[in-house]
């Protein structure tokens, strides 16, 4: 039996998936001659690092290694529910599954990494393994403020639709462990961070809050965002001061130049992702139309669009005719009101394409919207994936799509239609990556 739309969208989401998976990535990143020589030469090797990508980056360095996995100490904070077994490095638990805020457990990660760093000597060397969600990983507050203070910053700058470049500037700034300051820290010979980026233009001092690159942005910059989202009244007062002392002066500003000991390799992005599921896509039969990974927005907006890029094949046969296949990386997001209800970007996308569209837009139509992290928002899901069945679901089951994006409540309307996708953690993670079938 021929597989349907659905189930073709959800194997061209999946190839994109497959690609940047740390097993695929990592072993490439050691054959650098740079890389190999250091460890060639290295007495010790510390490894540290954050992100939901962390523990399968953690035991594919231990199996690229080899003979030189004797020489390792290391510890990488990880989502609870991604802990497994390993060799020498230690996968330490630093938030609960389906959180995305810093805890207790992250800053004792954190301090433990720090105090690793510290102890390098001049023949060690050190890889810090860096990946999306590490920010909220890899927690270390500023001596002035506490955990909570800083875990009220993030939910602050969350729920008013911060980006990631601004929520991270804040939180650079509020802490002893990122903005290079993990770079600093270290004293060994060398230090070389293997990053997947989880952000629109893989900025080096974004990913995870930049622990080991250079900071661009300043205390001032930081003030700045939260005078622009009104949340200097509703800040706690020692952030407001921490910021206030930063901008006079009295505290040191985050790391402005990268030593020359420490280096960032990018190894694995959406555009790995994205080219893989082109691939696929082509392989069975559609013509695709690549949109790149730079798409960020509002995520209805975004929809919107998309919609309309779908009527124009479906209508005016531009840019091509069916078979037809649209492919979006980039990460939207979702500005939330009080009192919102259960669901993430990518469901909301879904809805969004579908009520802009219409039953009659969705003939021959499968929209799916995926993180490749395998969450999204504080749900199980991974995405949804919408089609002429889920429309038809809905007709049968009397729920309505504009009641489910007024309340920003697209997963228990996913749900009900079975438009739900559940991956579990993929242990990668390079944003979204959408996939839209016309035929």
């Amino acid at each position: 039996m021929s597989q349907s739309l659905r189930e073709q969208a959800l194997s061209i989401w999946k190839a994109g998936v497959d690609a940047v998976r740390p097993e695929i990535l990592l072993p490439g990143a050691l054959r650098e001659p740079r890389m190999q020589n250091a460890i060639e030469k290295a007495k010790r090797i510390i490894v540290v690092g954050a992100g939901k990508a962390g523990s399968a980056m953690s035991v594919a360095l231990e199996q690229a290694l080899g003979s030189h996995l004797a020489k390792v100490e290391g510890i990488v904070n990880v989502p609870a529910d991604t802990v497994r077994a390993t060799q020498k490095i230690q996968l330490h638990a630093a938030r609960p599954a389906g959180s995305n805020h810093p805890t207790a457990e992250g800053v004792a990660g954190s301090e433990r990494m720090l105090e690793l760093v510290s102890s390098a000597g001049p023949e060690d060397i050190g890889i810090c393994l860096l990946s999306g969600g590490g920010s909220a990983l890899l927690p270390a507050p500023a001596k002035s403020i506490s955990l909570a203070d800083k875990q009220v910053a993030t939910r602050l700058l969350h729920s008013c639709g911060a980006t990631i470049h601004e929520m991270n500037a804040v939180r650079k700034h509020l802490s002893r462990i990122k903005g290079g300051r993990l770079a600093q820290a270290f004293t060994g010979r060398s230090l070389d961070s293997l990053v997947i980026s989880d952000v629109v233009g893989d900025p080096l001092d974004v990913i995870a809050s930049g622990p080991t690159a250079a900071d661009p942005s300043t205390f001032a910059d930081a003030w700045a965002i939260i005078e622009r989202f009104d949340l200097v009244a509703r800040m706690p007062i020692p952030v407001v001061d921490l910021l206030r002392e930063g901008m006079a002066g009295r505290i040191p500003e985050t790391l402005k130049t990268l030593p020359a000991h420490a280096r960032n390799v990018l190894i694995g992005n959406s555009r790995v992702a994205i080219d893989a599921a082109k691939a696929s896509a082509m392989g069975l039969g559609y013509r695709v139309l690549d949109l790149g990974s730079f798409i960020e927005g509002e995520t209805r907006q975004v929809a919107i669009a998309v919609a309309g890029i779908v009527r124009s094949i479906q209508e005016e046969r531009q840019p091509f005719p069916a078979p037809a296949c649209l492919l979006i990386g980039g990460e939207t997001t979702v500005t939330l009101p009080e009192g919102s209800g259960k669901g993430g970007r990518n469901q909301e996308f879904v809805l969004a394409l579908a009520a802009k569209l219409g039953p009659s837009g969705m003939k021959n139509v499968a929209a799916l919207s995926g993180g490749t992290d395998g969450e999204d928002g504080p749900t199980g899901a991974a995405g949804g994936v919408v089609d002429e069945e889920f429309c038809r679901a809905l007709v049968r089951k009397g729920l309505l799509l504009e009641t489910a994006l007024a309340n920003h409540d697209a997963y228990p309307m996913l749900e009900a239609c079975d438009a739900l996708i559940r991956t579990g953690p993929t242990q990668t993670n390079v944003m979204d990556l959408r996939v839209f079938l016309i035929m």
